[in-house]
């Protein structure tokens, strides 16, 4: 017996020791299940960056793992050790749309131990420059005249810019024709030249080109109107309810990550995104800071994961 309690007392000395010297024991490795030099990439390297200083030590390597619409990346963090060395940097898909359209290795809201929402950005619907629709109106009263021919690409089947498409369809009775692409590159190239008619992009993407006149935004999806386009209105705005969409990337670790390490990483990532040094720079790339607590990131995951179930469901989207 002796021997037995003496073998528990230094395995909870080890353990505590453990949990005392993160973030500095070995490098930690942000997961993002995405190609390098998207949104979700960018954020993750903002933090990879950044978050040593805020926590005091700590080396951040960022590792992308992309596949499968981000779930590999995802699945490989839900079975690492939940340690704090391993983390989850991904934008909504992996949280709360593949589930629905693939069959995913992992239980979206059971095997990931949610830590924040770090930033969030509307989708803008942009048409080309040389476009004869001037705004919404004229885009809803065209496709009620014109069911089914007006064209609105996306970067692929069950992305973020197609379910937006999908919703605004819905809400105003109008159908138009779903072109996906791999990828956002391919979708700003057809637009540019005119080989499609529309697209609901991310305000991140869509904005250079939008400043250099070369596409004209009509509505955006946003609650509030972006202070990047104060002219452009939002989809309440122009009567259409119950649509308002974001892109989101948030951080997350296997499940059952000790509740005190995760406190102080969420602080972390709070403390880093509104630093003035950072913030005024996400800002100026459409990005809203949300840095939410792990329990409202839970919930906000619940309420969306639900929400685009029913919409994949009631649309019959298929995945690629």
């Amino acid at each position: 017996m002796k021997k037995v309690l003496t073998a528990l007392a230094l395995s909870f000395t080890v353990l505590a020791a453990s949990a005392q010297a993160w973030p500095t024991a070995k490098p930690i490795t942000i997961v993002v299940p995405f190609p390098p030099g998207g949104s979700t990439d960018l954020i993750a390297r903002q933090l990879a960056n950044d978050l040593p200083k805020k926590l005091g030590g700590g080396t951040f390597v960022v590792d992308n793992k992309a596949g499968a619409t981000g779930t590999i990346g995802a699945a490989a963090v839900a079975r690492a050790p939940a340690d704090g060395y391993t983390l989850l940097v991904a934008s909504l898909g992996p949280f709360v749309i593949a589930p629905h359209l693939i069959k995913v290795p992992y239980d979206a809201l059971k095997d990931l131990d949610p830590i924040s929402v770090a930033v969030q950005a509307p989708n803008v619907l942009v048409v080309p420059a040389a476009s004869a629709h001037k705004t919404i109106a004229e885009v809803i009263a065209y496709e009620k005249a014109n069911p089914g021919k007006m064209t609105f690409a996306s970067s692929g089947n069950g992305s973020s810019d197609h379910l937006t498409a999908e919703l605004f369809w819905q809400q105003t009775g109008t159908t138009g024709i779903h072109v996906p692409y791999k990828g956002g590159g391919p979708v700003m190239t057809d637009l540019l030249g005119n080989q499609v008619d529309s697209s609901f992009m991310n305000i991140n993407t869509a904005m250079p080109q939008i400043l250099a006149g070369k596409l004209r935004p009509l509505v955006i999806t946003s609650a509030k109107r972006s202070p990047l386009l104060p002219n452009v209105p939002t989809m309440e705005e122009s009567g259409i309810m119950d649509a308002n969409v974001y892109s989101w990337q948030a951080i997350a670790g296997p499940k059952n990550l000790p509740a005190d390490l995760k406190k102080k990483l969420r602080d972390a990532v709070a403390a880093s995104l509104n630093d003035p040094a950072i913030k005024p720079k996400l800002l100026e790339l459409g990005f809203e800071i949300v840095a939410n607590t792990p329990e409202q990131f839970a919930a906000f995951q619940a309420a969306e994961y639900a929400r685009w179930a029913k919409l994949i469901s009631s649309r019959n989207i298929k995945a690629d």
